[in-house]
């Protein structure tokens, strides 16, 4: 797909229909090479200097981290140097500005039906020996009423099984909120897991850099551990929902119009249907 913009190139017949099938799809080339770079460098120069700023802390002290002779995923979980970063849109103007791409806004009013509007962004490090996230389903977080929240899921880095890429249960977006169960904390970085479904199965994405997924938020996924030896898997990820939706958790206030306008929403029910340890961040609880 070109860098035209997707009111002058609509989605196919063949796009909508696996949407509606599946509850996901993928968009290749979203962003283009530089814009996909610029973010990674940006986000990469503020991870490496190790300093805290609004929206990020490293975990562990940096300065006795001896990266030189001590590879980091011996030293514990490399996610304690190199956590995600929570709504850099609040905080650096290049997050935002892709946040609130047009292109990102014609593909979601094509898969939604109506205009949406924004209310999360979050930027993934995941180096090698990461841990993954066990499966979920964001608007168990999100608590979006009514509809359902909606998340579009960047490339930085290209995405297989092997570095952590994610996968997804098709069709599972037809589902109701499951209450999670305990995930495996020697795989996953997060304590909250759903069970894949009778007669479903999680299938890999396989993405290059610049590729976004957009996702349903009833739909279960989760990533799997960072393997690989020498790549990252750097992500970009934004949550949406319809205009017309009521109400979200507070967490993720304020939310924001294509524009870059704050809109005012109702704060959903403190723990929505599972009770007060889901209630906003996506999830509550984590393993490092």
């Amino acid at each position: 797909m070109t860098q035209q913009t997707l009111t002058q190139m609509p989605l196919t017949n063949e796009q909508l229909n696996q949407w509606e099938t599946d509850g996901y799809l993928i968009i290749p080339s979203m962003f283009d090479a530089q814009q996909i770079e610029s973010l990674k460098q940006t986000m990469q120069v503020i991870a490496d200097k190790g300093e805290e700023v609004p929206g990020w802390k490293p975990l562990v002290d940096v300065n006795q981290t001896d990266t030189e002779t001590t590879p980091l995923e011996n030293l514990g979980s490399v996610l304690k140097r190199y956590p995600r970063y929570i709504h850099p849109h609040r905080y650096i103007d290049l997050a935002k500005e892709l946040m609130l791409d047009p292109r990102v806004g014609d593909v979601l009013k094509q898969i939604v039906g109506q205009e949406t509007v924004a209310c999360q962004s979050m930027y993934y490090y995941k180096p090698c020996g990461s841990k993954g996230q066990a499966l979920h389903q964001d608007n168990l977080y999100l608590q979006v009423e009514p509809n359902t929240c909606y998340a579009a899921w960047t490339a930085i880095d290209p995405v297989m099984p092997e570095n952590g890429g994610l996968y997804v249960v098709p069709g599972s977006h037809r589902m109701e909120l499951k209450c999670p169960t305990l995930a495996d904390e020697s795989k996953s970085f997060t304590t909250h897991m759903v069970d894949v479904p009778k007669g479903m199965k999680a299938i890999p994405t396989v993405m290059q850099p610049g590729d976004t997924l957009f996702f349903n938020g009833q739909i279960i996924h989760g990533s799997g551990m960072n393997r690989s030896k020498t790549l990252w898997r750097r992500s970009f990820i934004c949550h949406y929902m319809p205009v017309t939706s009521k109400c979200v958790s507070k967490f993720y206030f304020p939310i924001l119009g294509f524009d870059g306008s704050e809109l005012t929403y109702e704060a959903s029910q403190a723990g929505g249907p599972c009770g007060p340890e889901f209630d906003g961040k996506i999830p509550s609880t984590y393993k490092y």
